[in-house]
């Protein structure tokens, strides 16, 4: 039996596994970088283990270390959660070396499919090797790991050679492993996957389909089970070709098969052996502990001859910090505020509580927010609205897109799910919110209100011109009025109901709101659901910048600049010129207009912080000026 086990990974899935050990009354061993050094899956842990460093590659993806650091807390077994080492076979070997318990499959089934080349040799199908204008578009795919990184699709056979480098590069940042291979790219279709948990007496459970259709950046945001609307004969052939593959190679645990179906077809994807991200949704619908079998499965325990039956319908959501209307930019700072309402249908996975930092180096994932409810409109409804009364404070989110999507008509219909459905639809979902204006006049009035109480400030007999406030683009104007309430004049049709520093109620077109208001030291504002900045009455000149300015979107690490890249080069408008990491994703800074390079200040392995200057593309005409005052 198994008594202490070591997660050899960080955040929401340490947390995870955590949460089970307890049940389990198994002790939990932590390891952590110095950047988690403060991370809740160290407080949550019995005890921890620093590896020193941030990076992860010389810390959580550095097996030697986690193996040492097993034996020094005195685990006897490791339990590796989804991506770092998860699928490396070199690393669970090295656990079983060890003679510590390996929570997960034998190392050859993960030499035989965590590979997606080897994967689908064993299943006969080859990968593209010699691409032509015929084969396109393609996919350039990362061979390990998967969360979306090491992946680029290729339209035009002139930027293959650009998308390897580029996918092999991010690969090998994120998984230790830079081996990329080309496959068709499959447009729109369907991203379809199936749960399996194998023993080692020879039982194989495929537990049901899920749907992961909504991706950005082929990364999954929503996911669902079972995957609705598909034919009764296609669903059997995909459990059948799971089992299949798993039995092909003896494997023992917890694995996922993915497809992509399209027009009625499925075609292979590949085999993660590992949990996955997504792995509550089925928990939720079998009803059982994904975990705890997975311990169950490696202490050599027998599964029952068949599963549990499935009911009902859950969808989860991933919560991001980061901006889909920015290109997904990942944001980073104090997470002032988590607090997901209560609900008894609702599961949250998250590896941040109020007061955590969120910081550069890791996934920006906050939580995972799960519904589970007798239909798929049920569910979909709930968690819309759980996620709508959240309270998340602190850096942007995803939030708003999250429950767009949820509420967007294609997404109610399942026979038009694809992986597409971005594509054709972020700019509609990214739009402004609902009632933003009154949220700004709410935050104004809050602002006011406090004003008031401390400095005794309102109405005056000799009346002044409107109090001003602007958040973003929208300016709001108000006074105090000799009752001690206040009168917006801008925008217009508002009543205000009653004014205090923490909650506002305004009354519009006869219907009345209250919204809770929250101002953090950092210059954050939250009023309702909203988040909103202040726009400063004068310019800082510091914040000036020439035209054609280059600044960092985010804080992060200069992985490459674009060959022979240097100053005085000749550049075209949308030219990729440098590429940043952040947060375990890669972003392409490039030229906002055709020109020339007149400064270049990233070099590979610089750390930048948001907003720090990386180059400057001059048009021809202010190069010109520039010149000519320099000989004047």
């Amino acid at each position: 039996m198994i008594s202490t086990v070591l997660v050899a990974n960080r955040g929401e899935i340490a947390c995870r596994v955590f949460r089970t050990c307890r049940e389990l009354g198994i002790s939990t061993v932590a390891v952590y970088s110095d950047a988690d050094a403060d991370a809740l899956h160290v407080r949550e842990a019995d005890a921890a283990v620093r590896l020193p460093g941030a990076a992860p590659s010389e810390t959580y993806l550095r097996g030697d270390l986690v193996v040492k650091a097993a034996l020094a807390a005195g685990a006897d077994a490791v339990h590796p959660g989804y991506g770092f080492l998860s699928e490396n076979a070199g690393f669970a070997r090295e656990v079983i070396d060890a003679g510590l318990v390996w929570i997960g499959p034998p190392p050859e089934a993960i030499e035989a499919m965590a590979s997606k080349t080897r994967a689908k040799e064993l299943l006969g199908i080859a990968p593209l090797t010699e691409v032509t204008e015929a084969d396109l578009p393609v996919l350039v795919k990362a061979a390990a790991g998967g969360g979306g990184r090491g992946m680029r699709i290729v339209r035009e056979l002139g930027d293959l050679a650009g998308a390897r480098e580029s996918a092999a590069a991010e690969a090998a940042s994120a998984f230790g492993d830079g081996e990329v291979f080309v496959e068709p790219y499959v447009e729109n279709g369907r991203h379809v996957e199936v749960q399996l948990l194998c023993d080692a007496h020879g039982t194989a459970w495929a537990l049901g389909t899920r749907d992961c259709s909504l991706q950005r950046r082929h990364q999954k945001v929503v996911e669902e089970a079972p995957a609705p609307g598909l034919p009764a004969a296609l669903e059997a052939s995909l459990l059948d070709t799971a089992v299949r593959a798993a039995k092909a190679v003896g494997y023992v645990g917890a694995g996922t098969v993915e497809f992509l179906v399209a027009d009625g077809r499925a075609h292979f994807l590949e085999m993660n052996t590992r949990l996955q991200v997504e792995h509550p949704v089925t928990e939720e619908v079998f009803g059982v502990d994904l975990v705890a079998l997975q311990i169950a499965v490696a202490e050599g325990r027998a599964l029952p001859p068949e599963p549990p039956a499935a009911r009902g319908h859950a969808i989860e959501a991933r919560l991001y910090a980061e901006d889909p209307a920015r290109e997904w930019a990942p944001q980073t700072g104090v997470l002032h505020r988590f607090e997901p309402p209560r609900d008894a249908r609702l599961r949250v996975d998250t590896g941040y509580v109020s007061g955590d930092t969120i910081g550069v180096h890791y996934d920006p994932m906050l939580a995972k927010v799960i519904v589970h409810a007798p239909t798929r409109a049920e569910a979909v409804r709930a968690l819309a609205r759980a996620l709508e009364r959240s309270r998340i404070h602190g850096p942007v989110t995803n939030r708003e897109l999250l429950v767009a999507s949820l509420r967007h008509p294609e997404f109610g219909s399942p026979e038009t799910l694809d992986t597409g459905f971005y594509d054709r639809n972020l700019p509609a979902l990214t739009g402004a919110v609902p009632g933003e204006e009154y949220a700004a006049v709410a935050a104004a009035l809050a602002r006011a209100a406090a004003g008031r109480g401390r400095f005794g400030g309102g109405w005056r007999n000799l009346r002044s011109q409107d109090e001003t406030r602007t958040y973003g683009d929208l300016e709001v104007r108000y006074r105090p009025t000799r009752a001690g309430g206040y009168e917006v004049s801008v925008p217009e049709g508002i009543r205000v109901v009653s004014a205090a520093p923490d909650r506002v109620g305004l009354e519009v077109a006869g219907v009345v709101r209250h919204l809770d208001v929250a101002v953090y030291e950092d210059g954050v504002v939250h009023a309702g659901r909203h988040r909103l900045t202040v726009r400063p009455r004068f310019t800082d000149p510091r914040e000036q910048t020439a035209p054609g300015s280059l600044l960092a979107p985010m804080p992060g690490t200069v992985v490459r600049v674009a060959d022979g890249l240097a100053v005085g080069d000749a550049v075209v408008a949308g030219q990729p010129l440098l590429w940043l990491e952040a947060m375990k994703m890669e972003h392409r800074v490039v030229a906002p207009a055709s020109g020339t390079l007149t400064a270049l200040h990233a070099a590979p392995g610089r750390q930048v912080e948001v907003g720090a200057l990386l180059a400057v593309v001059s048009d021809d005409a202010t190069t010109e000026a520039a010149q000519e005052d320099q000989t004047v």
